[in-house]
């Protein structure tokens, strides 16, 4: 790995809903969207008059900033923080690919109509290969499910790194990671046998919450439920009291959750007022669940996270289990 890597990123890109990771791969860069904000590649622009072009090309509809403001940030992001030699991480389905960053942006003016004039060029590692989600711990790939085009990964350079080391041709996985493989199959397995109803996968997901840190979690009586299944506290730095709203769906892998899951979810948010959403299955999550949660994150900045069966699996094996 180049020693001067500093910082990582995970990139969606899809530029007005549009899949172009194999044009990016293609090309040997990184793209982005909203290519009608012309004019934003300029150290003398202020972060004010980078949102107004931003806001007045896109936004200008909108009641407030907020829309505005949350698109400014990715293309910032994209065209200011990014620096040579940061690792940009790529979803791509069920696989994700490494770039390193080569150059600075580019605007290229005749991309405007597929909306990809914005780019960086890239060295993508791993020999171009995509690297399957499933040798990703769950941090990295709980940050590849981030609604948002572009966010910061800098913590988790470490768990990038080793997914690229784990790929290595000459390197075969160590035991560690087969055991963890195993374990995390064999978990899957055993939460998708019909040996829990879906009252005890409530009670189960409330005692992970309380392994990842919560400083008090509950499962909510089904006759006072007005959308969140468990609602689970988290003090940070001491002082600042966010409460997780979570859906609970013990599914099989088909049907995949649908958006109906999240809008239930979302009215629980507002009537407990809180801070975050978790749709916690057993099973898979739909495109139009995942819609549905990056929606409502732009339109009322709540996240809401979507954790399936695997990834469910990977935080009980490597986080473990509070028992109540």
């Amino acid at each position: 790995m180049n020693t001067e890597v500093k910082r990582a990123f995970v990139l969606r890109i899809y530029p007005s809903g549009v899949n172009k990771v194999p044009d990016a791969l293609e090309h040997d860069q990184i793209i982005i969207g909203w290519s009608r904000a012309a004019g934003l590649i300029s150290e003398n622009l202020s972060w004010h008059k980078f949102r107004s072009i931003v806001s007045e090309t896109y936004y200008s509809n909108e009641m407030n900033l907020r829309k505005a403001g949350s698109a400014a940030g990715h293309l910032w992001r994209f065209i200011n923080d990014f620096k040579v030699g940061d690792l940009v991480v790529v979803p791509y389905g069920s696989n994700f690919y490494v770039a390193q960053i080569l150059g600075t942006p580019t605007y290229d003016a005749t991309r405007l109509d597929d909306d990809t004039a914005y780019r960086r060029n890239v060295k993508w590692l791993n020999n171009k290969q995509p690297i399957p989600r499933a040798l990703a711990r769950s941090a990295l790939v709980s940050r590849m499910k981030s609604q948002g085009t572009c966010v910061d990964a800098t913590d988790l350079l470490p768990l990038i790194e080793e997914c690229l080391s784990v790929c290595k041709k000459d390197e075969t996985p160590s035991f560690n990671k087969d055991l963890q493989s195993r374990l995390v199959k064999e978990t899957l397995d055993e939460i998708r046998s019909g040996r829990m109803d879906s009252f005890g996968f409530e009670h189960f997901i409330k005692d992970i919450m309380l392994g990842l840190g919560a400083v008090d979690a509950y499962v909510v009586p089904r006759n006072k439920d007005t959308g969140a299944d468990i609602l689970a506290t988290f003090n940070i730095a001491g002082t600042i009291r966010q409460v997780v709203a979570i859906q609970a769906k013990h599914w099989q892998p088909e049907p995949p959750v649908g958006k109906e899951v999240v809008e239930q979810l979302i009215r629980g948010i507002e009537a407990e007022s809180a801070n975050l959403g978790m749709v916690v299955t057993s099973g898979t999550i739909s495109d139009e669940a995942a819609l549905a949660a990056e929606e409502y994150f732009e339109e009322k900045g709540i996240k809401i996270e979507l954790v399936d069966g695997e990834q469910f699996s990977k935080l009980i094996v490597e986080y473990g289990i509070k028992h109540s």
